[in-house]
């Protein structure tokens, strides 16, 4: 296994992601998983619930340049999870969500530098793809400076990637658990009843961060091929039998979400379940990827053009899951 006999720490390593890709890596034969989070209340409860002599807790922001080069002491591998992520709560709090995601990246990249880690692979968004609102702006920055992150470590070993993918099925931030809240009152809040979005669930998250960590050079952008759903459709899934209301887009919404635009689509290639969006760098060398052509001009992957569509049925299965 990939992590075999290696030290992960895993920045916001105490939310939905973060545990269950801790659960994964600790099946294998990793030596030792570093949850590093702000949030001490959360690190007592994951420690209540995975009692294994291989797991470290630090309690640590991404914006403290100090406490991270502390926590990346004989790392070797690190998934950068941490971000503020909530598109209202960035709209409203900018300077916040500025040094969280884009200055905590500058520290994640600086300190995995100067300590020697081997690969860090960070976690983005579809909303960093042609971004309308701050906590997608913020996003793209981090992928930008992470990508770019390759060309400033030099000669050192250590290389960046990014994983972009879309609304995750199980995680607390999902709309999933705000309609099964709101179905007990009968009616389910929708802000456009033409709203798409892109689907994976956790678990596909995870296995997708984990192979891009065996597959990647450094400077890559992954993203998965995966459904879109219809934000009605999701809503007959959750609660069939409640009232719909239309309440209107909120500031920084968008009606679709993209994850491949079509100035990325010029240095993107198609593999078989998964896209790479190539960095712009004259050190870059794509061994194993020179027989895949790019995609076409024009191409978008785009969650209103998407050829994977999830159904009611679907999505009914993926919740109960």
């Amino acid at each position: 296994m990939y992590f075999d006999n290696k030290v992960v720490l895993i920045t916001g390593g105490t939310g939905s992601f973060g545990k269950k890709i801790t659960k994964r890596i600790l099946e294998t034969t990793v030596r030792k998983v570093i949850i590093f989070s702000r949030d001490e209340l959360k690190q007592y409860e994951m420690k209540q619930e995975l009692t294994d002599d291989r797991l470290r807790f630090f309690i640590g922001d991404v914006r403290d340049k100090d406490r991270l080069y502390r926590a990346f002491e004989g790392v070797d591998y690190v998934v950068h999870a941490a971000a503020m992520k909530h598109v209202g709560a960035c709209e409203y709090n900018p300077f916040e969500a500025v040094k969280t995601n884009i200055h905590g990246a500058q520290n994640i990249i600086e300190a995995a530098i100067d300590k020697g880690v081997q690969k860090v692979v960070a976690l983005s968004t579809d909303k960093a793809a042609a971004p309308a609102n701050l906590y997608g702006a913020t996003k793209l920055a981090s992928d930008k400076l992470f990508v770019a992150g390759n060309s400033y470590a030099g000669d050192k070993n250590t290389r960046f990637a990014v994983v972009r993918y879309g609304n995750v099925v199980g995680s607390r931030g999902s709309v999933v658990p705000f309609f099964e809240k709101m179905r007990e009152t009968g009616r389910l809040p929708i802000t456009d009843e033409r709203m798409t979005r892109f689907w994976i669930t956790l678990d596909q998250g995870v296995q997708f961060v984990i192979d891009s960590f065996a597959r990647m050079q450094g400077g890559e952008i992954f993203v998965p091929k995966i459904p879109s759903m219809k934000i009605t459709d999701l809503a007959r899934a959750v609660g069939p039998e409640c009232e719909i209301d239309i309440i209107g887009i909120r500031p920084g919404e968008k009606l679709h979400e993209v994850m491949i635009t079509e100035d990325d689509a010029r240095r993107t290639v198609e593999c078989d379940n998964y896209y790479i969006i190539q960095p712009e760098f004259p050190w870059w060398q794509a061994t194993e990827i020179q027989d895949h052509e790019l995609l076409d001009d024009g191409f978008k992957y785009s969650s209103e053009t998407n050829e994977d569509w999830l159904s009611i049925e679907d999505l009914k299965m993926l919740i109960n899951e």
